[in-house]
């Protein structure tokens, strides 16, 4: 197996949806290694900016950075080589084991720790609420909209999850898409289109998904996805400045909070 450099920090991501794919960005910019993991079928809505997508397509390209489906530990180290982000389908994670990453941070935004530990790798980084730094991580960014997000937190953690979505522009649950029912989900629109209150938006099965707000579609779930009842399967935004094909501002903010919690992990160990 090749050998990861001992001069670079390497990353694990778990997960490689829109806030994750923040992350990376932040990562790859200030020259450390990423890999990111993901599940067989991902539930990614904002497609356009999330390195999940090279699960479905092989590779994808967000705002000048390559990312490449890899199919082993292996090729994924041989991607890092080409300066591409490698996506492993690797649920477990067992890459963490065989690659012995310096930082594996949790960016798959369960709301709650699903197998999490402090011990993962040197540096272990949580994101959102459900992990408490300094018992199952070392550092928990908080990834809620207001004064604090993208903070790193090093004792304790983040907001509690409300239930409810932040606000954008005084809009909060009307800005979500859910299935009304469990099936196949099937686009009416696409990422980046205009629609009004009211319209067609989607269909899971024969029933059809009503915009409740008029904006643009910023994220919509894959056609051909199964989805259960009550999942999201896409979002609106309403603001007139809206961009669906770069990286959020929250997602920056949260990749700012883990880059401080590395780079302040890599100075207090030199």
């Amino acid at each position: 197996m090749k050998k990861i450099s001992k001069n670079k920090a390497v990353v694990v991501i778990r997960g490689a949806g829109d806030l994750a794919s923040g992350v990376a960005y932040r990562l790859y910019k200030s020259g450390l290694d990423v890999i990111m993991t993901e599940i067989e079928r991902p539930l990614v809505v904002r497609r356009t900016v999330s390195f999940a997508e090279a699960v479905y397509e092989g590779n994808v390209t967000i705002e000048g950075i390559e990312a490449g489906l890899a199919g082993s530990v292996e090729e994924a180290l041989s991607l890092l080589e080409k300066k591409v982000i490698p996506v492993l389908v690797d649920p477990a994670a067992a890459v963490v084991k065989d690659a012995r990453p310096a930082v594996v941070v949790d960016a798959r935004m369960a709301k709650r720790n699903l197998d999490t530990t402090i011990g993962d790798a040197p540096l272990v980084i949580g994101l959102g609420p459900g992990f408490t730094a300094g018992v199952d991580v070392h550092a928990v960014i908080e990834t809620c909209r207001g004064h604090r997000l993208g903070r790193a937190i090093y004792s304790g953690g983040a907001i509690p999850d409300t239930g409810a979505p932040g606000a954008v522009d005084g809009y909060t649950l009307e800005r979500l898409l859910r299935a009304p029912v469990d099936g196949v989900m099937a686009p009416r629109c696409s990422i980046g289109e205009q629609v009004e209150k009211g319209d067609v938006v989607a269909y899971v099965e024969t029933t059809p998904v009503y915009a409740e707000m008029t904006g643009m579609v910023r994220g919509m779930l894959k056609e051909g996805l199964w989805v259960p009842k009550g999942t999201k399967i896409g979002d609106i935004d309403p603001r007139q400045d809206a961009e669906y094909d770069t990286i959020s501002d929250k997602a920056l903010a949260v990749g700012g909070g883990v880059l401080e919690a590395v780079c302040h992990f890599l100075n207090s160990n030199q």
